[in-house]
């Protein structure tokens, strides 16, 4: 009895420490830090990071190989990589050497923007050794509009280091988080009277049913407030005719005829001036 009470006691316990287990390793995953001050970061920049937040749970590789070297790239949003260590945003694999090479790391983020695009680079990676200056890597990720998917295939385009500085790794990606939001074409007038009509049908068919199966009407009389439209036509056309009309209707036709003008005596026709003088 002792021992299945403890047995029900562990099946309860384990889920409970497992996911406070996994809540912690989250909680303390680190993020993306923009170059600056904390807390002075710019805001468009910041506004941007919220945007990529989605693709923060995928990770992304992509292989390089050719007849000399043979590469495999990981790449994490704002989160570390597995293999490259603290901060690595974005590492690079010798697959012959199985040598790790930071190219990139979440603590020194930049991110730009335009229309349809969305630039994160990723400096501070490990410093080039016989070139570029022996600068720190940087890898630059453009992520383009893509509706369609929120994780397309992440390439890699070319990697600069002929300069004697500024070089850089290129990658890209697609991605629907990239994609300006949809605005609505809609006025506010077409807005109410899509409202006004959707709230009209649901009358006009709910009055219908109701009519028919719960009154049990008949013919027109079906018509939701059938009376009360019927009167409300009725004086519609009244006030249009009263409105509409140039003549007045009380006063009664002209009729041609005998009149009492015409029953008046008629101008004596004197023929003085015929006779002989």
């Amino acid at each position: 009895m002792f021992l299945g009470g403890r047995m029900s006691l562990a099946h309860t316990c384990l889920p409970a420490m497992l996911l406070a287990l996994v809540t912690t390793a989250a909680a303390g995953e680190k993020e993306c830090d923009l170059v600056g001050v904390k807390g002075s970061e710019s805001k468009r920049e910041v506004a941007l990071l919220k945007r990529l937040e989605p693709l923060a749970n995928y990770s992304f590789t992509t292989n390089i190989e050719n007849e000399r070297e043979q590469y495999t790239y990981t790449f994490r949003v704002c989160r570390e990589t597995p293999t490259g260590g603290e901060y690595s945003g974005l590492v690079q694999v010798d697959e012959k050497s199985k040598k790790t090479t930071v190219v990139g790391r979440i603590n020194e983020t930049h991110v730009a923007s335009g229309t349809e695009w969305i630039l994160l680079i990723y400096k501070g990676g490990e410093s080039y050794g016989s070139h570029c200056g022996n600068e720190k890597r940087k890898a630059m990720v453009m992520i383009t509009c893509n509706r369609k998917m929120l994780t397309g295939p992440f390439t890699m385009v070319a990697e600069e280091r002929e300069k004697e500085e500024e070089c850089f790794y290129l990658f890209e990606m697609e991605s629907s988080v990239a994609c300006p939001p949809v605005d609505s074409h809609l006025s506010v007038g077409s807005i109410l009277l899509i409202t006004f009509a959707s709230l009209v049908a649901v009358y006009v068919i709910g009055g219908f049913l109701y009519q028919r199966l719960v009154v049990g009407a008949k013919g027109m009389e079906q018509f939701p407030h059938f009376a009360f439209w019927q009167d409300m036509g009725n004086l519609v056309a009244d006030g249009c005719d009263f409105v509409c009309r140039s003549n007045p209707r009380n006063v009664p036709t002209a009729y041609r005829g005998v009149g009492d003008d015409q029953l008046s005596e008629e101008p004596e026709e004197r023929d003085d001036h015929l006779l002989p003088m």
